[in-house]
């Protein structure tokens, strides 16, 4: 058995960059040969994608909090099973476009859910699967909108309203409180390379990448 590869989380508000930069992240590692997937939560596989088109139907304002929470830990488990844990076992470098600290966030913070519910429904994924580090794009949830021009009018999770973004952002600002070891912050202020070279000092110090 070889190296277990390194898993790498993205996490931020909606139009905070996420794609962007695990995109040049993506093009850094492979100049430098080391092999790599892209994947996204909810998604990254079949079943998962199939989930992801529920999550996010606009038609779908009936969904209850609780139902949301459980098609998401519901996705990342068959994600884990299909995507990440392949990946991993062979010694590949995972980008993930969200994962765990997102259910804490949107479902917590958000939608009001308890924590302890949260855990519940993820323990298999923080148990056995929690990243090896967390980078959270930290811009505010106005400035991102209007990075990207307005909520897509398409996705149910964009079309919550500023006020339930809000209550997201400041969800993850106390997650950065309560998991300082697992979720760092990337100033988002200047230009995307700029906060590009931000990411890959984080990754440096840490270990994770050379």
């Amino acid at each position: 058995m070889g190296k277990r590869g390194i898993f790498i989380a993205f996490e931020g508000c909606e139009g905070a960059g996420k794609s962007t930069q695990m995109r040049l992240l993506s093009e850094y590692l492979t100049a430098r040969g080391v092999e790599h997937v892209i994947t996204r939560e909810p998604g990254g596989g079949e079943i998962s994608e199939a989930i992801r088109k529920i999550i996010l139907n606009g038609k779908f304002t009936a969904m209850t909090d609780e139902c949301e929470a459980l098609l998401y830990a519901a996705a990342r488990v068959q994600h884990l099973a299909d995507t990440v844990a392949p990946a991993l076992e062979r010694g590949k470098t995972v980008l993930c476009d969200r994962y765990i600290f997102s259910s804490f966030a949107y479902q917590g913070s958000g939608r009001g859910l308890s924590e302890k519910f949260l855990r519940d429904i993820n323990a298999y994924a923080m148990e056995k699967f929690m990243p090896d580090v967390t980078l959270f794009l930290n811009i505010s949830p106005a400035s991102a909108f209007r990075r990207k021009h307005g909520a897509d009018e398409n996705d149910r999770i964009e079309q919550a309203g500023e006020a339930f973004h809000r209550k997201v952002y400041e969800g993850y600002l106390e997650l950065l409180r309560t998991f300082p070891d697992k979720l760092i912050a990337v100033d988002c202020s200047g230009t995307k390379q700029e906060t590009s070279q931000r990411i890959l000092s984080i990754l440096r110090r840490g270990g994770f990448i050379e």
